[in-house]
């Protein structure tokens, strides 16, 4: 069996069918399946002192990683160890990636700001950022959208099947739990500071080579590959992410537009850094631009996939 066949095959599916509405309406997804263990534990253990909210999480972050990895070893154990095996591999990996449904969604940002429409758009954007949108102008919706599918591209896409390739269904299955995790309680607020914090640290810890290589990606496969990776030396480590400036600083360079920035968190003002803070706003055509790339990036990692497999 060839975990690296898997994956390319779950990327292959995802990018053709992505995951069908009718299917998700009659079984959901998976990532909604560990959403709701990760709520249940939630509403239990986030109680008390911020000793308890801390140990109640860290064991919430523990049973939810487990039950998950449990589930992917027992599905392993069950495959046969043959090309049958690898397709079925990639089958059951194939709702764990999201190439197809980030590009969808940044693409249905962009349509609306082509036409002018910043209601529209600002709309479209609020379906994959974490922030309000309401009164962004259309420069700031582009850098939200760009900047999403900077981190997205990483956390959705290249470390589910860097894991996937390494560790097979329990890899990939155990870095969407630690993912959706850092989704839900990961958060630094009143409710989640504590709670989140055993599962945002493992979320950096597990990100921390797929966003680098996100970013390389991004820079190698860039008409400017050179200014990409020069605008990653000098910005990716001011992010106020330890992960995410390097994808989002390889795009910026690579497409010449500046990205991150302040921005307005609920009723906060976050004074953030630019990245490659010299160059302009984007705008509509630097979204096309940005997902052209997103393309043939995807396409880089299916390569090296392959050439993993054959070598």
């Amino acid at each position: 069996m060839s975990w690296p066949l898997a994956m390319i095959f779950a990327l292959a599916l995802d990018a053709l069918i992505g995951w069908p509405d009718p299917i998700f309406r009659r079984i959901g997804h998976p990532v909604t399946w560990i959403g709701r263990l990760i709520s249940m534990l939630e509403q239990k253990g986030n109680v008390g002192s911020p000793t308890k909210r801390f140990l109640a999480g860290s064991l919430t972050t523990l049973v939810t990683l487990a039950i998950t990895t449990l589930c992917a070893i027992l599905l392993t154990i069950a495959l046969p160890e043959n090309r049958l095996g690898t397709l079925i591999a990639g089958f059951l990996a194939w709702p764990l990636v999201a190439a197809r449904s980030m590009y969808t969604h940044v693409r249905d940002v962009v349509i609306p700001l082509e036409r002018g429409d910043i209601t529209r758009a600002r709309h479209a954007v609020s379906m994959i950022v974490g922030r309000d949108p309401s009164q962004l102008d259309s420069a700031g919706v582009s850098r939200a959208a760009l900047e999403s599918l900077a981190e997205n591209s990483s956390d959705g896409i290249v470390a589910p099947v860097f894991w996937g390739a390494l560790f097979g269904l329990p890899g990939i299955a155990a870095y969407k739990a630690i993912n959706t995790l850092d989704s839900m309680i990961g958060h630094r607020n009143e409710r989640y500071e504590y709670f989140g914090k055993a599962a945002a640290r493992l979320d950096d810890l597990v990100n921390l080579l797929p966003s680098r290589l996100t970013g390389l990606l991004f820079a190698l496969t860039s008409k400017r590959p050179g200014v990409a990776l020069r605008c990653i030396l000098a910005d990716a480590r001011k992010h106020r992410s330890p992960n995410a400036g390097w994808p989002e600083s390889a795009l910026a360079g690579a497409l010449g537009i500046r990205l991150s920035g302040p921005r307005v968190y609920g009723d906060h003002m976050s004074d953030e850094p630019w990245v490659n803070g010299s160059c302009p706003d984007p705008d509509a055509m630097a979204i096309r631009r940005g997902l052209r790339l997103y393309t043939i990036a995807l396409l880089a990692l299916t390569l090296g996939l392959a050439l993993w497999a054959l070598f």
